[in-house]
Parts: C-alpha cells; structure tokens; sequence
C-alpha cells in the first residue's frame, strides 16, 4: 500500500474529520466568546471600576525612564489585568461548553429498553394456570 492511499484511508476515517471539524468550530466559537469578553464583559467591568480598562492594570515594578543617553527605557511590569481578562475568557468557553456537553449527552441517552420479551415456556405455563382456575 503506497503512501498516498494511506494518507487516503488516514483521512476518509470518520474521526479524523469530526476532530478537523470541532478544531475548526471550536477556534470560531473561542473568537466569539472573546468578542463577548471584550465587548461586553470588560467594558462593563471597567465601568464599575471607575473606566479603567482591566487588560490595562498591572503593577509597575520598574518606571519607563531615560537614559544618559535620551533613549527611553520602557517599564518593567506585572500586568495582571491581561491574565484577569484571559482567564474570564477561559472560564467562559469551557462554561459554555460543558453546557452543550451536558445537553448533548442527555440528548444522547438510549431510550429506556423495552421489557425482555417473555419465554414461550412462560407463555404455556400462565394459559394453564388461567385453564386450571377456570
């Protein structure tokens, strides 16, 4: 078998398409809960915080300055508000996601099995009883 049926047969596979296809769905769905996030969520965060925006707090370690020179030396900082809005972001999507998870595996119950089917001896036995009592 040559390499490129291989590759062939590799792809036709139905998982190798269904993982294609959540990657696909899952990066749209990731940009969608971003803009959520950053459109909606944080504005009204940094409304409540008095209009800073979150991405932008962080703690300055080091000020920006110049040097002897006149160059400007950028600051060092810890910005935490960056990971903050990072994190609602990820908590959001796996939120959202455990919810269609959760209403895809309920969807995907097997109905409850019939009864089992009684024996044929069962049968015979319950008609001569129901013929004795008569």
């Amino acid at each position: 078998m040559g390499m490129v049926s291989e590759f062939k047969e590799f792809i036709s596979r139905g998982n190798v398409v269904d993982l294609a296809t959540a990657v696909v769905i899952g990066a749209a769905f990731g940009k969608i809960v971003t803009a959520l996030v950053d459109g909606i969520v944080m504005p009204l965060i940094g409304y409540l915080t008095g209009g800073v925006s979150v991405s932008d707090w962080k703690y300055v370690l080091s000020p920006g300055t110049v040097d002897a020179a006149g160059a400007s030396v950028g600051e060092v900082a810890i910005k935490y508000g960056l990971f903050l809005q990072t994190l609602i972001d990820f908590v959001l999507i796996a939120f959202v996601i455990f919810m269609i998870l959760k209403a895809y595996n309920r969807m995907r119950k097997p109905a409850e099995e019939a009864a089992p089917a009684t024996a044929e001896e069962v049968l015979l036995l319950r008609e001569i009883r129901d013929s004795l009592k008569r």
